[in-house]
């Protein structure tokens, strides 16, 4: 059976690798950066991904909080060269998962609150 990378997501928490985070998350494949914040708090812009632009993705995992209160604005997926995909954060964290399976290359962005 295989184990999923990101094990649980509550309000406020995340638990990666038996580790848990309080803070918001970047993830590069199985690269956990913790402590992500975002120059706008709730507005999601390009400058708020510098590290997952390097890394290059297939596709970007967003986990907009628990109801989905962070927006990431329509336009922003047209000034990247990869795809965006947003989520209330516990449907990004199984999103998240399956897409580790199957082996693609991907990055998350997760808001733990709101």
């Amino acid at each position: 059976m295989k184990s999923k990378f990101i094990e649980d997501y509550q309000f406020g928490r995340i638990e990666i690798k038996k580790n848990t985070y309080t803070n918001d998350v970047i993830l590069l494949g199985k690269e956990v950066l913790p402590e992500w914040w975002r120059e706008r708090g709730h507005s999601l812009t390009k400058k708020d991904l510098e590290k997952v632009i390097n890394y290059n993705p297939d596709v970007l995992i967003v986990g907009t909080g628990n109801s989905g209160r962070m927006t990431v604005p329509r336009d922003l997926p047209k000034k990247l060269d990869f795809k965006v995909k947003s989520y209330p954060t516990k449907t990004a964290v199984k999103e998240y998962n399956k897409r580790l399976e199957n082996g693609k290359k991907i990055a998350g962005a997760f808001h733990l609150t709101c």
